[in-house]
């Protein structure tokens, strides 16, 4: 609990400027300043379900963006590769039916359910977020040149000293491996730091990864919440 009132778990206080990341998170979340939020169970899921995309929306969703998911302070803040065109065509993150981002998540311990692409923003609410190394979406990541995971890891620690997260978990291996130059880098925490926050390393879960199947997935996953909450 802070003086305000407010309670918000998972993001973490900071003396001095723990007012400029409520009203920051506050207006990430569409609400106003002026207003609690007590638990992260009285977030409403104010997004509808989308439309499912057609075959023409998906085309034509090529090279868009989805919007980030952040706010101050987060505890975790997710790294995906790049949007995929179901994701920009919904502008929801992890969003093509078969991912299994948001079962991993709930799996591991993040979320109390499985929550639905469009009830992401009460992730906010536990103090995690999303973002991508590379903002313009595709039909598959090998459509991106290794120049673009490059300038993205740099884009992606200016973000981290903006937003200032605890840990920065990049969503997977061989475009970590790319992005940052650590051609040897295995799952689990990496020995450098992005900015102030420190590094975790995630197996992709989208469901064409065969590598790791669903309870390697959620073991790692948990790994990364279990040290999160020390």
């Amino acid at each position: 609990m802070v003086k305000s009132g407010w309670h918000v778990r998972g993001v973490r206080s900071g003396p001095g400027h723990r007012t400029r990341q409520l009203r920051a998170f506050c207006a990430a979340l569409g609400r106003g300043a002026g207003r609690g939020v007590s638990s992260p169970e009285e977030l409403p899921a104010t997004v509808e379900r989308p439309a499912r995309p057609t075959r023409a929306d998906l085309l034509a969703a090529r090279g868009k963006r989805v919007p980030d998911l952040i706010a101050p302070g987060l505890r975790v803040l997710f790294c995906g590769i790049n949007p995929g065109l179901y994701s920009a065509a919904t502008r929801h993150h992890f969003a093509r039916p078969g991912n299994r981002f948001w079962p991993v998540l709930h799996a591991a311990g993040f979320t109390p359910r499985v929550l639905k692409p469009w009830e992401e923003r009460e992730l906010l609410g536990w103090g995690y977020g999303i973002t991508n190394l590379v903002a313009r979406a595709t039909a598959t990541a090998a459509e991106l040149a290794r120049e673009e995971f490059v300038a993205g890891a740099k884009r992606l620690e200016r973000k981290v000293k903006r937003f200032d997260p605890e840990w920065v978990a990049v969503v997977g291996i061989g475009a970590y491996r790319m992005a940052f130059g650590r051609a040897k880098a295995v799952v689990g925490p990496q020995p450098e730091r992005l900015g102030p926050a420190r590094l975790w390393l995630l197996p992709q879960p989208s469901g064409l990864n065969a590598n790791h199947q669903m309870p390697e997935l959620a073991a790692a996953f948990r790994r990364l919440y279990d040290r999160a909450r020390k």
